[in-house]
């Protein structure tokens, strides 16, 4: 092989990442590393969930975005603290979710039921919270989750 061939094979293997519409060492296996139990005692029973959480300020903003599907009850849960006023888009998220919002004393403040995929229209709390909890679009509604509930979850790193 010339000297020149192999600079150009050396530049293709270099730029070929860069070419990917995904962020860099954001794939899905990877994102989805680290999983907890999450309860939702509603008026009609318990509803259980296996949940990722997004620890760090990077992982809030890479939230669910290129994923292509859910776990059955899967979701990813955002902690908040301090609890405060939040905002989230659907900016490069692919899939419809629910977004429900968690009060203190972990009872939902409200639920934005299937937002709509790639929008940039954002989605406020409407109250402060200490955590945002996102499932599969249309989840809330079939399960009988509503305002009001109990939302339980032990966080093992606190």
């Amino acid at each position: 092989m010339t000297v020149s061939r192999i600079w150009i094979a050396a530049a293709a293997l270099l730029l070929a990442p860069a070419c990917s519409s995904r962020p860099a060492g954001g794939t899905e296996t990877a994102a989805r590393a680290e999983t907890i139990p999450l309860v939702i005692r509603t008026a009609k029973g318990e509803r259980k969930f296996n949940i990722e959480i997004a620890r760090t300020q990077e992982d809030h903003e890479r939230g669910l975005m290129f994923r292509k599907s859910l776990p059955e009850n899967g979701g990813m849960i955002f902690p908040m603290i301090p609890a405060r006023m939040a905002t989230f888009w659907m900016k490069n998220t692919e899939i419809p979710l629910d977004m429900i919002f968690i009060r203190p004393d972990g009872t939902i403040a409200r639920i934005e039921a299937e937002t709509i995929p790639y929008s940039l229209e954002p989605v406020q709390s409407g109250e402060p919270v200490s955590a945002v909890l996102e499932i599969g679009g249309g989840k809330a509604e079939a399960l009988g989750i509503a305002a009001g509930d109990r939302v339980i979850w032990d966080d093992p790193k606190d």
